[in-house]
């Protein structure tokens, strides 16, 4: 019995094994009975089911094997594996005369449980005693380094047990530097694994990819293909449709879809998913409906929420529609993430009206909406300044106790300022006896009394800000800087102009440039901006139409040819900028240089657009 178990559980046939040890325990030998038994609880952590486990565990007793280290060892590594770490630990002080193996179960439980204190003491009593750690040890206690402090403690661990070459504990170095942000080092382990398997290509490609460096997965990924021993795996294919996904690389995406085809790897659901999530995200959503279709029979709920997610990406909210609706025919039930992906599409698109009718449906159902879901609804209230509704999702939040959420409060102050009420956007801002240290909550209050024309409270905010000794961002300068524009202050813009670089450590960028000359432009220090504009790394099209904008208010006609020059450089298609320079030589009285713009223009074929006007009927009420 024991060796037909072994083979139905070691070929992944958890449930027959199982079915087999049900059929024949009651005549089985001891023997048999006591090596099965750890091939069976490794059968049933696998289907996920406490159930059949404390159903052995109970035979366990019966037979009087669970005293047995390596039943015993097997038993709590099932509960480890089924999260059920108060049954294992009470298994495991039960052992009479512990071995290693049942210390590097106990290690690796409280590692996958999240018990990472745990984990690190018990490996220090392995360390400590009179037990010698090994490769499992070293890769079971990896995982609980939150530090590469700790990280490197157990790596010298590793070399001086000579199990640092070892490919699983190689592998869970490479995992445990990537989780800390440490990629040379990473690298620096990985390269020196001479038997790389395919999990450890897995390993170095997702912390990559974890890191924000999707770029860099392509080169180990062709290093794996020309591998002659090791052939990507189901894990590998996602990973690598996901960096196509982040870069937009659909051609490379399109080579996989291929590569899938060529070596025949099933289209299970996770695989599908990601090839309709990299294709939705790269515009073909015909070729990611396709995929869907392909899918059939393996799609699960995780697949439908991709396509109509990619469907909204692009602007196909019809046919996102009809899917919401077909959902139930395969037996699936809309969850928190296919709701939030309808109500947020709706807002993106501008379809506020459709947003707040799925999210009426969802209140219905007794789903409970989303942070992701609110704040798309109030970014939808701001959008179209619908006050009303923006004041029935802040009743909502209070309700349900989340309007005191950093997220939620800054699309609160958003919203109440986007509808011209600063007073109630001041409320929110106001419940907060310690700020939050997250610029964008400063941000939304900055730029919306800038918006509203509240121009000293809006300085009020950011002297506070700067007094709690919150570090601005690129988006609290350029609104601060737009508020100095419209003050005319010249002298405090510069001065926080300076400030970017000097104290901040932020580079200037085209937006921060753009407010300080229309700013220069506005107070007349034209030169000023002219020399500001020859200081920038990079040439915008929005800062040249600003100062050209500020040659027609003073009438500068040099500059003003100048601007309109550069600008046709830049968009020669358009002929707003030899009109306005028309326009200032008209109100100078020179007639002549009128004549020559347009001219000008005539032969380069550009057209004043026509100006038109709207007449509406008015019917008498």
């Amino acid at each position: 019995m024991k060796s037909d178990i072994a083979k139905l559980v070691s070929n992944g046939f958890f449930r027959e094994a199982l079915s087999l040890y049900s059929k024949l325990h009651s005549s089985s030998s001891i023997l048999d009975h006591k090596f099965a038994f750890p091939f069976l609880l490794k059968a049933s952590a696998k289907l996920n089911s406490p159930l059949q486990g404390q159903m052995l565990h109970t035979h366990l007793i019966k037979t009087g094997f669970h005293s047995d280290i390596y039943a015993a060892t097997a038993l709590a590594d099932m509960y480890m594996k089924l999260h059920l770490l108060s049954h294992a630990l009470k298994v495991f002080e039960e052992i009479p005369h512990r071995n290693l193996p049942s210390l590097n179960v106990t290690i690796s439980g409280f590692s996958r449980n999240g018990y990472l204190e745990e984990a690190l003491g018990a490996f220090k009593k392995v360390v400590l005693g009179k037990l010698r750690p090994n490769s499992v040890t070293i890769a079971s206690v990896l995982p609980a380094c939150a530090s590469v402090e700790l990280g490197g403690q157990v790596h010298c661990w590793a070399t001086k047990l000579g199990v640092d070459s070892d490919v699983y504990v190689a592998t869970a170095m490479v995992t445990m530097y990537s989780n800390c942000g440490e990629l040379v080092s990473a690298k620096k382990v990985f390269d020196r694994i001479l038997n790389k398997n395919v999990v450890s290509y897995n390993a170095f490609i997702s912390g990559h990819l974890q890191n924000g460096v999707p770029h860099l997965v392509f080169d180990p990924f062709k290093d794996l293909l020309e591998s002659s021993d090791e052939v990507p795996n189901s894990v590998t294919l996602v990973l690598i449709l996901s960096a196509c996904s982040k870069l937009l690389y659909i051609r490379f995406g399109r080579q996989i879809h291929g590569l899938l085809v060529k070596i025949e790897i099933n289209f299970d659901a996770m695989v599908g998913t990601a090839l309709v999530d990299m294709y939705s995200k790269c515009g073909s959503w015909h070729w990611a409906y396709d995929i869907f279709t392909e899918l059939r029979g393996s799609r699960n709920l995780v697949t439908w929420n991709s396509l109509i997610a990619g469907l909204m990406l692009n602007g196909q909210s019809d046919i996102a529609v009809e899917l919401f609706q077909q959902l139930e025919s395969e037996g699936l039930v809309p969850d928190s993430a296919t709701w939030n992906t309808m109500i947020s599409g709706f807002s993106q698109l501008g379809l506020g009206f459709e947003a707040f009718k799925f999210f009426h449906k969802m209140q219905s159902t007794g789903v409970v909406a989303s942070l992701k879901s609110i704040t798309s609804l109030l970014r939808a209230c701001s959008a179209c300044s619908a006050l009303q509704s923006g004041k029935e999702i802040h009743g909502h939040t209070i309700r349900i106790n989340i309007n005191t959420d950093e997220f939620i409060s800054t699309g609160l102050i958003d919203m109440y300022m986007k509808c011209g009420h600063s007073y109630l956007a001041k409320r929110v801002f106001c419940q907060f006896q310690i700020k939050p240290k997250d610029p964008a909550f400063w941000n939304a209050m900055i730029s919306g009394y800038g918006r509203n024309g509240e121009y000293q409270s809006a300085f009020e905010i950011f002297n506070q800000m700067q007094e709690e000794k919150v570090p601005p961002n690129s988006a609290t300068l350029v609104s601060i800087l737009s508020v100095c524009s419209h003050t005319g202050e010249v002298d405090r813009g510069w001065q926080l102009f300076k400030m970017i670089n000097r104290d901040y450590g932020l580079n200037p960028t085209s937006e921060h440039f753009g407010c300080m000359v229309d700013l220069l432009g506005r107070s007349g220090w034209m030169k000023e901006a002219q020399e500001l504009i020859n200081e920038m790394p990079e040439t915008s099209v929005s800062v040249f139409a600003s100062l050209l904008g500020a040659c027609r208010h003073h009438l500068d006609s040099a500059l003003g040819e100048e601007m309109a020059e550069r600008l046709s450089e830049l968009e020669p298609q358009d002929p707003t900028p030899f009109v306005i320079l028309s326009n200032i030589y008209a109100v100078q009285g020179r007639w002549s240089d009128v004549e020559r713009v347009r001219e000008m223009m005539n032969d380069r074929g550009l057209k004043k657009l026509p100006g038109c006007s709207l007449i509406s009927d008015v019917k008498a009420t």
